[in-house]
């Protein structure tokens, strides 16, 4: 069964149970893509991989103020998208790891995860094929009637992809309840986003009527209150929202990334707003949390992951007689 946080569909108010519940599902990605990051480099997860590290707080805060039945499609960066949303990591684990036990079956890899019973519609290698599928998944939703909403993750890079203005065209004039989560670590790979982009990313939904607003993407209480305002909008049939997230990753682009694009400096700035330093300081100040309380989670954490990866490592490979045919 998908693993949902505590704080799912409660309202952006919530008490020490809950935020305790957002502080352990950004230690968990985090510690995740650690992980990932590390059998990676021992050649346990084949293909390439983009790691989530620094953004936790907007996947997070987003997906705490789902519900059952509403739709998400992330991104190749996608696995803080996932388990934000309730998959369970040890099945996203074995994925990574190429496993039968995996999510798909051990035949997705990083960048190409599903999981319908998390309500998680898909994962895209594609840049920006999120915003396709959840455009699209609005539209289902709506002629059925079932009050339910997707969204959309993306990156800045995004906003300059036809069929970026083409969804969020469509998306108004049908009134389809979708929620675009544009996630703006100001990098197109290694590509500065000012260097391309004409205007505000932000001007582009303006310009439509679309319901917009941008917030720090690494306060997981900010992002959760602005994710509540957009995701009332679009549920109420009001039409498309658009959420700017600004965030920023403290890993490379994927291995092949050179790292010499970042400003100088720059990295050790936005590690001062790391969403996990945010989050521990907002516990211990705003809900009077124990901070070795919070060093049990990080613990526990650790320990799961630890275990995680040792199942996964002794779980089966997938019999190539159940793919329907011999690879050419």
């Amino acid at each position: 069964m998908a693993e949902k946080t505590q704080a799912k569909a409660a309202g952006a108010e919530i008490d020490a149970a809950g935020a305790r519940d957002l502080y352990r599902r950004m230690r968990l990605i985090r510690t995740f893509e650690d992980t990932v990051q590390s059998q990676f480099q021992k050649g346990n997860v084949h293909g390439t991989t983009h790691l989530y590290s620094g953004q936790e707080a907007s996947g997070v805060g987003v997906c705490s103020m789902l519900r059952d039945g509403d739709k998400v499609a992330g991104t190749y960066r996608g696995h803080g998208h996932s388990i934000a949303l309730g998959v369970d990591p040890q099945k996203l684990m074995d994925e990574m790891l190429g496993r039968e036990t995996g999510a798909c079956g051990g035949r997705a890899g990083s960048m190409n995860v599903v999981d319908v019973e998390a309500d998680l519609i898909g994962c895209f290698g594609i840049v920006g094929g999120s915003i396709g599928a959840a455009t699209g998944a609005a539209l289902a939703e709506k002629l059925r009637r079932t009050g339910n909403v997707a969204v959309a993750f993306f990156g800045d890079g995004t906003s300059n992809q036809a069929y970026f203005h083409e969804s969020l065209n469509w998306a108004q004039i049908e009134k389809l309840p979708v929620i675009f989560v544009c996630e703006n670590n100001l990098y197109m790979e290694f590509t500065p986003i000012e260097n391309v982009t004409a205007g505000a990313i932000g001007s582009r939904p303006q310009a439509m009527g679309i319901h917009y607003r941008q917030v720090d993407g690494n306060d997981v209480f900010a992002v959760r209150e602005a994710a509540g305002e957009a995701i009332e909008h679009a549920r109420s049939g009001a039409g498309p929202a658009f959420l700017e997230t600004m965030t920023y990753r403290f890993v490379g682009h994927s291995r092949s990334d050179p790292g010499k694009y970042r400003k100088p400096g720059e990295l050790d700035e936005w590690k001062k707003r790391d969403p996990l330093v945010l989050g521990r300081k907002a516990l211990e100040e705003r809900y009077g949390l124990d901070p070795e309380r919070l060093d049990q989670i990080d613990a526990e954490v650790a320990k799961q992951l630890e275990e995680i990866v040792e199942r996964g490592l002794a779980a089966p490979f997938p019999d190539p007689a159940n793919v329907g045919g011999e690879f050419k």
